[in-house]
């Protein structure tokens, strides 16, 4: 899957590409980031400006 534009992404589709990539290919939100090439900081804004959270016990943004 390619986030590398998540940045210019809807957060109501991107919440669920995220979360697809969770539960089937990194075990937590850091190594999402390291494994995309991504700034965790940048992503974490842009959810929780559409009021997503990254929930580390379900490894999923709520």
């Amino acid at each position: 899957m390619n986030l590398n534009h998540f940045a210019s992404m809807d957060p109501h589709l991107l919440v669920g590409l995220l979360n697809t990539e969770l539960r089937n290919h990194c075990i937590s939100l850091e190594d999402l980031v390291k494994t995309h090439h991504i700034d965790s900081a940048q992503l974490i804004e842009k959810m929780t400006a559409a009021n997503y959270f990254y929930q580390a016990e379900q490894n999923q943004f709520r």
